[in-house]
This record gives C-alpha cells, sequence and structure tokens, in this order.
C-alpha cells in the first residue's frame, strides 16, 4: 500500500473522533456540564495510566542520554519555535494587546498531547510513544515558563501547575525504567500470572486505552462551542496556518535530520511536525488576559487543513529522514 494512505489510514480515526465529539455536542448527547468531570477522568487517571502502560519497558528511553535527548529538544524546539511564530506575528502587524501574543503561542506550538499520541503509536510504535511521553514534558515544561511569561507579560512561573498527574507519571515511568524495577509490572504471557505486577499491569493498561479517545471526544465537542466564538481573520487564518503547518514542520524536521537525536526521538519530531495548533493557548489566553478569540481561530484553521497536510508532512519527513 502506498505510504502516504497507511498514514491516512493512521491519522483519519482522530479526525473521525473529533467529528464525533462536535456532532454529540450539536446533538446535547455530549453536554458542557459532563466536560469537567470527563476531562478531570482523563487527565489525573486515564492519561497517567496510558502514560506509564507506554512507558514501562520500554527500551527506548532506558538510556539516560535518550531521556535528556527527549526532554531538552521538546523544551528548545517549542521555544524557538515561539520565537519563530513571534516574528511571524510582527510581520503580519499584529500588536501586543491586539492578539500578537496569543498568535504566538497558539501557532508556536503543535498538538503535542491526545491527537499526537494515536499517531505516534499507529505509525512507529510503543518505543516512539514512550518517547513522546518524554518529550511532552519538555513541551510542558516550555509553555508553563517560557509561554505563560509571553503571554501575561509576567516573569512569574505557575510551578504549581507543573505538578500534576501526566508530569508525575512521566516521571515515575522513568523511575522505574532506569531502575529496573518496571519488570515487575510485566504483562507476561497470555494466561499467565507470575505476581500481582502482572494483573496491575493489565488493568492499569486498559484504564489508559481509553484515555485519547474519550479525550479526543471532548476535544471535538469543545471545537464546537468555539466555532464563531470571534469573527474569521484572514490574517490570523492564513497566518496561523502558514506557520504552524508550512514553516515550523520544515523547521522541525531539519532539526531532526541533522542532530544527533536518538532514532525514536527523531520519529516523533516528524509526527510533531505534521500536527495542528494545540488547545492548550486557549486555556492560557482565557487565564491571563489574551485573546482567546485569536487562538480559537488559529486552532480551528489549522486542524481543518491539517487533515491534508499531515500525511504529506509525516510522509516526505519521513523519506527525507530516512526512518
Amino acid at each position: 500500500m502506498d505510504a502516504s494512505k497507511v498514514v491516512l489510514a493512521a491519522v483519519l480515526p482522530v479526525y473521525f473522533l473529533i467529528l464525533a465529539g462536535a456532532v454529540l455536542r450539536r446533538l446535547g448527547v455530549l453536554t458542557r456540564e459532563q466536560d469537567e468531570p470527563v476531562f478531570r477522568l482523563v487527565f489525573n487517571v486515564l492519561y497517567p495510566c496510558l502514560i506509564l502502560d507506554k512507558i514501562i519497558g520500554s527500551d527506548s528511553i532506558r538510556q539516560p542520554s535518550s531521556v535528556l535527548w527527549g526532554i531538552g529538544l521538546g523544551f528548545a524546539l517549542t521555544v524557538l519555535s515561539f520565537g519563530g511564530a513571534w516574528l511571524a506575528a510582527g510581520a503580519l502587524r499584529l500588536q501586543r494587546g491586539a492578539g500578537k501574543r496569543t498568535f504566538t503561542l497558539s501557532a508556536g506550538v503543535q498538538n503535542f498531547g491526545y491527537t499526537a499520541i494515536p499517531v505516534v503509536q499507529q505509525v512507529w510504535g510503543v518505543g516512539a510513544t514512550a518517547m513522546l511521553f518524554v518529550h511532552n514534558l519538555g513541551v510542558e515544561l516550555a509553555i508553563w515558563s517560557v509561554g505563560v511569561m509571553l503571554i501575561s507579560g509576567d516573569k512569574q512561573i505557575p510551578w504549581r501547575r507543573m505538578v500534576n498527574g501526566p508530569v508525575i507519571s512521566v516521571l515515575l515511568g522513568l523511575v522505574l525504567v532506569g531502575s529496573g524495577l518496571d519488570g515487575f509490572l510485566a504483562k507476561g504471557d497470555a494466561g499467565e500470572v507470575h505476581s500481582i505486577g502482572g494483573p496491575l499491569r493489565q488493568a492499569m493498561s486498559w484504564l489508559g486505552a481509553g484515555a485519547f479517545p474519550v479525550a479526543i471526544l471532548i476535544t471535538g465537542a469543545l471545537m464546537m462551542d468555539l466555532v464563531g466564538e470571534e469573527r474569521p481573520s484572514k490574517r490570523i487564518v492564513i497566518g496561523g496556518c502558514v506557520v504552524r503547518l508550512v514553516v515550523l514542520p520544515l523547521f522541525l524536521l531539519a532539526m531532526a535530520k541533522f542532530l544527533p537525536a536518538p532514532v525514536s526521538l527523531k520519529q516523533v519530531l516528524v509526527v510533531q511536525a505534521a500536527m495542528p495548533s494545540a488547545m492548550t493557548p486557549i486555556m492560557l489566553a482565557k487565564i491571563y488576559g489574551g485573546r482567546p478569540g485569536v487562538a480559537v481561530q488559529v486552532v480551528i484553521a489549522t486542524t481543518l487543513v491539517s487533515l491534508i497536510t499531515l500525511p504529506f508532512v509525516i510522509v516526505w519527513g519521513t523519506r527525507w529522514l530516512n526512518l
């Protein structure tokens, strides 16, 4: 089968789930009152279980150098992407107080969570998925430090927000893998139970399996809520798509090509280069006095256009990097 068709087959379920979430919101099946408790369940229970299930036993992050590469590049490339998006916002003549900071944050950070996870898992497998979570720790650090200072204009970093279920689960997983204690939680052969660790791991795996389908449904519902929140601006829509889906993908792929990073991290960067904008900047714009409508436009536009560009970027990036 043609490589582009394979990638498209891997990513289409994600977009179908987003569409399903939007339809369920429209039909009133998935109500706004359900969003917060369901999101709390995903963020505090299901997602951490998914992270631990994919990290435990993964050889791709067993070497300290691989972990440092993942966290370091996750942080550095996100900060550099903010810089590129800031320059683009200036070229688009966006001003501070009129959407420049929000545009920078929205166009500068790709979807590194629920949408990226199933794509990495389908295209590259468990090893790259484990590396994705390590990489995401660096992205989270960049968003909650440089990103928050950028959008708020404040120099105070909200460290407490970085102490959450996903971050703790990544750190716990790395400790277990680094110490070799992850062997206690090996799944073992079918029907074979050596200790309580095997059944515990299976239960954790079952919980984790529900993380991204439920999260993506909620994402689709939230996107339906945000449609029409602010009148679209051609500058923001087109500029956001060019920065997030053309300029920054070339930058991320070039870094993956020429830096001596682990193969699993290069695989992660190929998928990250193809991703649309993350939804986190919408929340940050609401919390820190930005322009949520600008973030909404960038997120919705890049998500829709990425349905066309995403398979191309992954296929071309894979060939260019000889993965």
